[in-house]
């Protein structure tokens, strides 16, 4: 009978999303923050607001995603029931002395807000106010709650702060709440339909930008394709005649241009262990973007807390072999002997760039007692991930990648002594390359960053993955088509140290994203403090990295394929 009893309880919940009548919803107060400061935010009862009479839930973090981005869900107290109103009643009340009333002004001068979960739909509400002149503070102690149902679930949540109370030393404040449960016509599918903002999203200036992108795709890949198709044709007409000449004729010729390089195109590049790592890292990192959009467009990872961070850390994961198959059968094709050091480099390259920024970030996080401070379970759970999910599946990667692409079958034989690169003109100069290579591929995606950037440090839910897919092809497009001309301009000047230029010069693009990103600090946001300077810093210094090498390997990945390609048809003794 007890089972029977129990049975419909752990049948509905909020995980299910499903309620009975008088069932139990829990409202959890999750963290509070400075409004300008979207990433700086502390536990909610860090301020001392008092906990409601109802015993406490016991809650963990379900996610890794959650506990990663500082998720704190604690219980409130407050007893609330499935359409079951509950008129003004009070709650708790707070004994305000010197010290608590230090702590609710310095939040209401700083503009502290909270935020709240019913059924996984977030509510935010305001800490206080001051007046005019800023002598007098004053604190908001009732949270008038409206909920919508439609069937057996919630589909929408209000809040309405009243009850101004001015903030005087050693008094008593009373905390009150009142729940009005009303129907809905809104569908369950749509309820975070709310929270998103398509006049701020499909805007007409995102539009226009993406058809100003595409537009220089087609611009770019005609002027590639004609001016190649037509340089190569005439270098291949002369080159044939070339072939036709006796050795006297040959030797009185004028001989410049990219066959010249022949026997060294197919050198391996200068420090081969870390660039076959920087091409699987940026390899597996493209495919961790495309496989994580194509999720985000098919299912709404917005809905839940943290879940998009915990698709990207099972994805990164789990594209682990590709790491390994492209650089081990890079480094195996460059002649590269110690392949296992190789594997650990390219392994653990991304990794523990991102774990490096977030553990200086957390000392600071753990100085200021914020929310945003990683626990030492989940550091640990980070490096179990290392070890034995991504570092063994690169290694059956990378044993792939040496067996069945491993073998150097390059279209020219690699001369013995490197040909000595003649002197050229200083914007042929692979250092010039390099700067200029990344502006176009960064003009081809600013627009982008900034909404990208508004939704991750301002309060916006990204959600139109359609236009971030489209970003990335022409990203990929642009990125292509850009290093192939630069590298042609440099094998024409004789010189034959294209690997690394063309993976930098596509690279650049995350010198630029990250120049933006300073732009966008000073002159979009209102953030402040040493906690909000260094976490903003760090972490668009490791997405620029990341993005700066997927595009290098997009880069190199295109202009090795256009080499193979012009050397192949070259007629050469």
């Amino acid at each position: 009978a007890l089972l029977l009893l129990l049975l419909p309880r752990a049948r509905a919940d909020e995980h299910e999303h499903t309620y009975q009548d008088k069932e139990e919803v829990v409202l959890w107060m999750n963290t509070v923050g400075p409004y300008h400061n979207r990433q700086e935010t502390y536990k909610y009862f860090s301020l001392p607001f008092c906990v409601g009479s109802k015993k406490s839930i016991s809650h963990y973090h379900e996610t890794l995603g959650e506990a990663l981005q500082g998720v704190e869900l604690e219980f409130s107290g407050l007893d609330i029931k499935f359409k079951d109103d509950v008129m003004p009643a009070t709650y708790c009340e707070i004994d305000l002395d010197k010290e608590k009333r230090d702590a609710f002004v310095y939040a209401i001068k700083n503009h502290y807000w909270y935020q709240m979960y019913i059924d996984d739909l977030p509510i935010w509400g305001i800490v206080g106010e001051a007046d005019e002149n800023g002598e007098d503070y004053y604190l908001w102690t009732y949270k008038k709650l409206e909920i919508g149902f439609n069937g057996n679930r919630i589909v929408d949540v209000n809040l309405t702060s009243e009850g101004k109370v001015k903030l005087v030393p050693n008094t008593k404040i009373q905390m009150s709440y009142s729940v009005k449960w009303k129907k809905s016509d809104v569908k369950f599918e749509d309820r975070f339909d709310k929270y998103l903002d398509p006049s701020f999203f499909q805007h007409r200036i995102h539009w226009f930008s993406i058809f100003n992108s595409f537009m220089m795709v087609i611009f770019l890949v005609g002027l590639v394709s004609m001016i190649l198709m037509r340089t190569l044709r005439k270098d291949y007409a002369r080159y044939s005649k070339e072939e036709e000449m006796d050795d006297m004729d040959r030797d009185l010729g004028d001989e410049y241009g990219w066959k010249q390089v022949h026997g060294d195109v197919f050198r391996p590049s200068s420090h081969p262990l870390i660039f076959s790592s920087l091409i699987g890292s940026g390899c597996q990192i493209f495919a961790v973007s495309l496989i994580v959009i194509i999720v985000a467009m098919i299912e709404d990872l917005y809905t839940e807390r943290g879940s998009m961070l915990s698709t990207a850390i099972f994805v990164y994961a789990a594209t682990s072999p590709v790491n390994g198959y492209f650089g081990g059968s890079l480094y195996a094709r460059q002649g590269g002997r110690r392949w296992i050091k190789q594997m650990f480099i390219g392994a653990f390259l991304i990794p523990a760039m991102v774990c490096g920024t977030a553990f200086f970030i957390n000392f600071i996080a753990i100085y200021y007692h914020a929310s945003r401070a990683i626990p030492f379970g989940t550091m640990v759970a980070v490096c179990c991930i290392c070890f034995f999910v991504i570092l063994p599946l690169n290694l059956v990667g990378t044993i792939l990648g040496r067996n069945l692409s491993g073998q150097p079958n390059f279209p020219c034989r690699v001369n013995a002594v490197p040909r000595p690169i003649p002197e050229k003109k200083w914007f042929m100069e692979p250092a010039v390359i390099v700067c200029l290579g990344g502006i176009l591929p960064f003009g081809s995606i600013f627009i982008e960053m900034y909404f990208i950037f508004t939704s991750f440090w301002a309060y916006k839910i990204y959600y139109v993955y359609g236009f971030m897919m489209l970003v990335l092809v022409i990203l990929c497009i642009v990125t292509v088509c850009v290093t192939i001309v630069c590298t042609y301009f440099l094998l024409n000047a004789e010189d034959y140290r294209w690997q690394w230029t063309s993976f930098l010069s596509a690279a650049s693009t995350a010198i630029y994203v990250y120049m933006y990103s300073f732009y966008y600090y000073f002159f979009k946001t209102k953030m402040y403090g040493l906690f909000q300077t260094s976490f903003y810093f760090g972490y668009m210094a490791v997405f620029s990295t990341a993005l700066g090498i997927m595009c290098g390997a997009i880069g190199y990945m295109g202009t090795s394929a256009f080499v193979r390609k012009i050397y192949t048809n070259v007629k050469i003794d």
